[in-house]
């Protein structure tokens, strides 16, 4: 894990209305990578059901496009 010792304190150095911003920055990171995880857990979920559909040999001359 990095040192986060210096980001805290530019952290603790700014106005409390500030460190709110902060505060609601870090929530919105942490909501968008909780979104981008469940999707990335749903494609994986979904890959082995459209494995069917995606190959076969209709499709073959898609593939080498």
């Amino acid at each position: 894990m990095p040192n986060i010792q210096p980001l805290l304190e530019k952290i603790q150095a700014l106005p409390v209305e500030r460190i709110a911003e902060i505060e609601d920055f870090v929530e919105f990171i942490a909501a968008r990578e909780q979104e981008r995880s469940l999707t990335r857990a749903a494609g994986a979920v979904s890959a082995p059901a459209f494995a069917a559909i995606w190959n076969n040999p209709e499709d073959d001359a898609y593939d080498a496009l």
